[in-house]
């Protein structure tokens, strides 16, 4: 079912993809039964008193409104606005909970305790809860942010998975994420995005809704709303075959999925690299 799901999506969207990947792209999706995506972790956000507002909080500090409808995709920037973290928030009873890379969860939390000052928030793992996905939408869960082609997540208890999947509870699905985000062409975390290294519209912040431009102000806004106003992006994050990666551009490496992300020119995008929803102009 979950091949045909996944081969489903490729027919609506009208991908290119190589044959090594695709090849390699449909066995992992036919192999998939787990949900749970173990490198992720959940960082949330709680008010210590009743009159603090820790949408109000995170407003002003990342680059999508946290203030309307949730899930969302944002970054936390530097002043210059280079990406440090993306993360996708979601609505929690007393807050708000980060869904986020486990192995930078730690950073995240640090750098946020220095913007809360002396603000009653409370900023910390949550180890009670997991992160689930799986590459179709329509079963109830949240639509990725992004884009509806990478799939639905959603956040629940160890002991409360229900259905078919209970049995996989423990197992992971993040060899299946990755094949299928960069399947779509999408690049996130540390090792692709960087620590303060890249530009938040470098990474398709604007195309894949990571970013508000009617928001106000939030760290790095200066640099990225000037950017859009002028609309000159000179370089772009994209998944390449792995036999195409140019060494010196390239930000990360998947052998087994024959890929690798780089970080290129516009100018150097090939029209059959660049993602069927990434339109790159002329004077871009």
């Amino acid at each position: 079912m979950l091949q045909y799901q996944c081969s489903r999506l490729h027919a609506l969207l009208g991908l290119v993809t190589w044959p090594l990947q695709a090849t390699r792209y449909n066995r992992t999706c036919r192999d998939m039964t787990a949900t749970r995506l173990c490198s992720r972790a959940l960082v949330r956000l709680s008010p210590l008193d009743q009159e603090e507002n820790v949408a109000e909080f995170l407003q002003g500090l990342v680059t999508q409104d946290v203030t309307g409808p949730l899930p969302v995709w944002a970054g936390l920037l530097t002043p210059q606005g280079k990406v440090l973290f993306d993360f996708i928030v979601w609505p929690a009873e007393d807050g708000l909970l980060l869904d986020c890379e486990a192995e930078a969860a730690d950073a995240l939390i640090k750098r946020l305790s220095i913007y809360r000052l002396r603000r009653k928030i409370a900023i910390g793992r949550d180890e009670s809860l997991h992160v689930h996905w799986r590459p179709h939408t329509g079963d109830g869960a949240a639509t990725d942010p992004r884009m509806p082609a990478l799939g639905e997540r959603w956040i629940e208890q160890p002991d409360l998975q229900e259905g078919p999947d209970r049995e996989h509870s423990t197992d992971c699905a993040d060899a299946a994420w990755l094949a299928h985000r960069l399947h779509h062409g999408v690049a996130e975390g540390r090792s692709e995005l960087g620590d303060g290294e890249l530009l938040w519209l470098e990474c398709n912040a604007a195309e894949l809704n990571g970013v508000s431009f009617s928001k106000g102000c939030y760290v790095g806004q200066e640099n990225t709303a000037r950017m859009n106003w002028r609309q000159k992006v000179n370089r772009r994050l994209i998944v390449v075959p792995l036999d195409r990666s140019d060494p010196k551009r390239q930000r990360a490496a998947y052998p087994d999925l024959n890929l690798a992300v780089d970080h290129l020119r516009t100018e150097d995008i090939a029209d059959d690299l660049c993602p069927h929803w990434l339109e790159l102009s002329p004077d871009s």
